[in-house]
């Protein structure tokens, strides 16, 4: 065994990721605190091909060092853009026929290995502040929560391994039903 090097990882230019199809993912960040998970958010979305990143209300943006940092350039790749609110950003990705998904435990969440993405429905997935979660009047314009099933101790996640997580989950789904 041998890692490959970076020629054979054949990796996509900036430009053409940008010009690439990204699977219909947009990550809502609601009030993340830490920059670098912030970072971390961009470098998951550009690993995954996903449309757009939203950094919402207290969410940093780029470019800041801590972000970029974490980031490795991809805050070039992966398209971003701020809302001063989540319900803002929310309230337009509605209106653009996406579905809402919060990533909180909730009364009403879904364990996220039941839950089942429909092909072609485009997803915003909202993923909360590191200490408060999802905002109460963002998880009430939400469609839908997702709960990641975890065996521990602790009940939460670090926000951007969250993130990495749910995404993984959503493109496997995808990808098992795509022609």
């Amino acid at each position: 065994m041998r890692k490959r090097t970076m020629e054979e990882l054949n990796r996509l230019s900036v430009t053409d990721f940008k010009s690439t199809d990204k699977f219909p993912l947009t990550l809502v960040l609601d009030n993340v605190r830490s920059l670098h998970n912030v970072g971390a958010a961009f470098r998951t979305a550009d690993a995954f091909a996903i449309e757009k990143i939203w950094l919402c209300g207290i969410t940093g943006r780029p470019p800041q060092r801590e972000i970029t940092k974490t980031a490795l350039g991809s805050t070039e790749s992966v398209q971003w853009e701020y809302a001063p609110t989540t319900v803002e950003a929310l309230l337009q990705l509605k209106a653009a026929g996406y579905r809402l998904v919060a990533v909180e435990l909730t009364d009403v969440s879904q364990d996220l290995t039941t839950f089942q993405p429909l092909p072609g429905q485009p997803y915003a997935l909202i993923m909360g502040n590191e200490v408060f979660g999802v905002d109460d009047e963002v998880l009430a314009l939400c469609d839908a929560a997702v709960e990641i099933p975890q065996f521990g101790t602790k009940h939460s996640l670090n926000v951007s391994v969250a993130a990495g997580v749910v995404l993984w989950d959503f493109i496997s789904k995808l990808l098992a039903v795509r022609p």
